[in-house]
Parts: C-alpha cells; sequence; structure tokens
C-alpha cells in the first residue's frame, strides 16, 4: 500500500475535526457555556490549520502548477472551491461563536447543523483535489521548483509548525501517524512536538479527550 501523501494526512485531520466537532455540538449539555467555548477553541485551530493550508496552495501550488501547463479550468475551480469553503467555515464560526454566547442544546444543534453544511462543502473539495490535482503533484516530487513551493508552504515559525504536527496526530490511526513519520524521521517528530507543541496539547487536545 502506498504511502500516504502529507496533503493527504493533512486532509485527515481536517475531516476527523470538522467531523468530531459535529458531535460535541449535538452532545453539548444545556448550559454548559466551559465546554462550548473548548469547542470553539478547536474549531478556531482547525479554521487556522485549514486556511493556511488552502492559502498556501493558492500563493504557490496552482501557479507552480499553472507554469507546467496544468489545465487554468482546473486551477480555477481549485480556487473557486477555496472561496466556497471560506464561506463556508465562516458561517460555521458565526454559529459556534452563538453558542458560546448562548449555549443552549437548541443553539448547539443548529451550529452542529452549520458544521455539517460545512464539511459537506470541505469534503466535495478535498475529494476533488485528492482526485484530480496530487496525481499532478506527484509528477513533479523531484521538481526543485516543486520542492521550492512545498517548503514554502509550510508553517513560518517552528511553533505552529509543531502544533500541526501535533494536531495531526491528534485522533489518527496508525495510517496516518506510519505516513507521517515515513515524511518526517519519527525522532525530529518526537523532539519538534515535544518542545514546541505545548500550544496545542493545552490549548485544544483537551476538547477532544473530555468528548
Amino acid at each position: 500500500m502506498a504511502t500516504m501523501s502529507m496533503n493527504k494526512i493533512i486532509h485527515a485531520a481536517v475531516r476527523r475535526d470538522v467531523s468530531r466537532t459535529e458531535q460535541a455540538l449535538r452532545a453539548l449539555p444545556e448550559g454548559d457555556r466551559v465546554r462550548a467555548r473548548q469547542v470553539q477553541r478547536a474549531w478556531q485551530h482547525l479554521v487556522k490549520e485549514l486556511t493556511h493550508h488552502h492559502e498556501a496552495e493558492d500563493a504557490l501550488a496552482w501557479p507552480f502548477l499553472l507554469s507546467r501547463g496544468v489545465d487554468p479550468a482546473l486551477m480555477a475551480a481549485m480556487e473557486g472551491e477555496h472561496g466556497a469553503m471560506k464561506l463556508a467555515l465562516v458561517r460555521a464560526t458565526s454559529a459556534i461563536d452563538a453558542v458560546v454566547a448562548d449555549p443552549t442544546t437548541v443553539r448547539a444543534a443548529g451550529a452542529a447543523d452549520e458544521v455539517a453544511r460545512t464539511r459537506t462543502v470541505v469534503d466535495a473539495h478535498l475529494a476533488h483535489e485528492e482526485e484530480d490535482v496530487e496525481p499532478l503533484i506527484e509528477a513533479y516530487e523531484d521538481d526543485p521548483e516543486w520542492k521550492a513551493a512545498a517548503k514554502g508552504m509550510r508553517p513560518a515559525r517552528i511553533s505552529d509548525a509543531a502544533d500541526a504536527l501535533v494536531w495531526m496526530q491528534d485522533g489518527a490511526d496508525e495510517r496516518e501517524r506510519a505516513a507521517l513519520r515515513a515524511h518526517i524521521p519519527g525522532p525530529v517528530i518526537a523532539v519538534v512536538t515535544t518542545v514546541f507543541g505545548r500550544r496545542y496539547r493545552r490549548e485544544v487536545a483537551p476538547t477532544w479527550q473530555a468528548g
């Protein structure tokens, strides 16, 4: 079985977080603002990771592929789907913020419905990208210009990179974890996440441990 790409590892983390955010909202106890804030913080982290991911693609990955003669209509579709995803994230964020302000089960159920609608938009884009774009990128894995673009898509700060690595492993199955170690040596992951990944472990991980 082929090793999952880093792109698919990130996508798996996105799908996992959207799903468990919806589940957490549907299970929110009446009036539990503390739990609502936990879910809000975790959602904010997901939005941050996903926004960085798709903005980096817009800025670096798509222009690179266009320079190699990839169909402009496909790249335009990717950008359009990113725009739709951004709007869906904004709507879901507003709904979750409203639950924090008024943590009723009715509001939480409404926010969960909004997250479910967001999941539909996100899943459609991720599946489209994995099916039609990833094979194109794989053809350029050894291209120096692609390597430079891929490097530029990584988080600039080591603390953000560490949080991303902890996040990718939070709830991941063994195939995803093994794939991550295939891309980044296990000792490097351990050191970086232990030393610099405290923020995620402190602020976000308890959300899913509690759930």
